[in-house]
């Protein structure tokens, strides 16, 4: 197997892939990573690493067509390489816009499939339990049947991720009515109960996605992206506000000391970098974007992700489901 990884763009910068790449290869010796990036940043990786050298780092704005003709960015570099040479997966800190846009047209959509989709493991107040979103805003708007192929790649995805034979699958909506919803919804879910699809459940609220009953929710990329970035938001305005309860004054730093093993155990249920990253799934390849902020732990898991992707074959999966114009 034959990982690409794009060591440049990160906010932790390069040191923080060093360190996750030489802690992924004690486990997956089996691997080889081909890392793109300044080589003077990279001399301290294990020797069975290839090093290619291309210093030029994608900006946070830059879009596919400016990824493109960046021929020395890592980024660039590291896509078309994969493209070349037949790659098994690449992994991307970078820019995100850029990033998954140049992928779709550096490598290209699956035959048959109508829109990529970005899709995460988003955490719920279960421990160790994750519901699967797509997408998460690879797209602004999507058609019924796009939604429909999302539920279908989001199944193989979570199969692949968390070997869960069943997976429960629901659409994102604002109500739990089959006739709720916005027309591509409530067309959606007709096709999905036409289909038979396994799993499916109908829709669910957002208020009710962080509980675990979901496996799998299906969004268009406009509406998951904001569920994504509201929880987000939410639980980072209300983490510091209990923070601010706590500093109050001596009482309550002294109550904290009472509190603090669970309010640990709820950091590390709601904590993204057990994730490691989101995919692009109905690319020609396994394309996995970390979170820009991946520290060492993070970044890991997100190569973590990659192997496991390669080696259930989810792109032949999905390749599939193309093929039987679902």
């Amino acid at each position: 197997m034959k990982i690409a990884v794009d060591a440049m763009g990160g906010d932790k910068g390069s040191q923080a892939i060093v360190s996750a790449i030489k802690e992924f290869l004690v486990d997956n010796d089996d691997v080889e990573i081909i890392v793109f990036g300044d080589q003077e940043q990279l001399k301290e990786l294990p020797s069975s690493c290839r090093i290619v050298h291309a210093p030029d780092v994608v900006p946070m704005e830059a879009g596919a067509l400016e990824v493109i003709r960046m021929k020395n960015s890592s980024m660039y570099k590291a896509l078309s390489t994969m493209k070349e040479e037949g790659l098994d997966a690449v992994v991307s800190t970078g820019s995100t816009g850029g990033f998954l846009s140049a992928a779709t047209l550096i490598l290209k959509l699956l035959p048959g499939l109508k829109r990529a989709a970005l899709v995460t493991a988003f955490p719920t107040i279960i421990k160790g339990k994750k519901v699967v979103v797509l997408d998460a805003g690879a797209n602004n708007e999507n058609s019924p049947e796009e939604l429909v192929q999302f539920a279908y790649m989001g199944r193989a995805y979570h199969q692949a991720l968390f070997d869960v034979d069943s997976p429960k699958t629901y659409l994102l909506s604002n109500g739990t009515e089959a006739n709720k919803g916005s027309p591509a919804v409530k067309k959606a879910h007709e096709l999905l109960i036409n289909n038979n699809f396994p799993g499916f459940k109908g829709n669910l609220e957002a208020r009710e996605v962080l509980k675990g009953e979901a496996d799998i929710l299906v969004a268009d990329g406009f509406s998951g992206n904001i569920l994504l970035k509201g929880a987000e938001g939410t639980a980072k305005t209300m983490s510091n506000m209990i923070k601010d309860i706590f500093k109050k004054n001596l009482w309550t730093k002294i109550g904290y000391l009472f509190v603090a093993k669970g309010f640990k155990n709820m950091s590390e249920t709601m904590d993204y970098k057990s994730t490691g990253g989101a995919m692009l799934l109905g690319i020609n390849g396994v394309v996995v974007k970390a979170h820009g902020n991946s520290d060492a732990y993070a970044f890991k898991n997100a190569l973590r992700v990659a192997k496991k992707m390669v080696d259930y074959q989810v792109v032949s999966k999905i390749k599939e489901i193309g093929k039987s114009g679902q």
